[in-house]
């Protein structure tokens, strides 16, 4: 009995190594994957879009800006790692990065906060300008690698 036991609890164990160890995909990407506009958009387009279509599209752009541009020094797109620019995949340098996603996280959180409550009040002229202006930006970054 007390070796079915061992031998139940053992396999488990090693089940739950195994799980574990394939969550574990190697190194991470420092862009995130879910970075990226889906639409780009003329001004024509978003003159006839509701105001609240125009609030989610500026947050979106906000969102993805604050993804790349710290990161573009190294990389535009996603799929780049720390071990592909030469960086060591230690356990400091992914705390870093791990740290760095929080931060993100975090300071993208109060900015949907503050979206939320206080961007209705935009002038929708404003509005369709930023967003066209955060999509020329975005643009620009797809060109970003002729310029070393």
């Amino acid at each position: 009995m007390n070796k079915r036991i061992f031998l139940l609890s053992f396999c488990f164990i090693l089940m739950f190594g195994i799980t574990h160890a394939q969550k574990n995909k190697g190194p991470k990407s420092i862009i995130r994957e879910n970075v990226g506009i889906k639409k780009y958009h003329n001004k024509e387009e978003l003159e006839r879009l509701p105001k609240g279509a125009l609030l989610g599209l500026y947050t979106e752009r906000i969102e993805s800006l604050v993804k790349l541009l710290p990161y573009i020094a190294f990389a535009t797109k996603p799929g780049v790692t720390l071990v592909s620019l030469g960086i060591p995949d230690d356990k400091e340098n992914n705390k870093v990065l791990e740290n760095q996603f929080e931060a993100t996280d975090d300071f993208l959180e109060s900015t949907r906060e503050f979206h939320q409550t206080i961007l209705p009040y935009s002038d929708t002229s404003k509005l369709i300008a930023a967003i066209l202006f955060y999509e020329d930006m975005m643009k620009s970054l797809h060109e970003f690698s002729e310029f070393h």
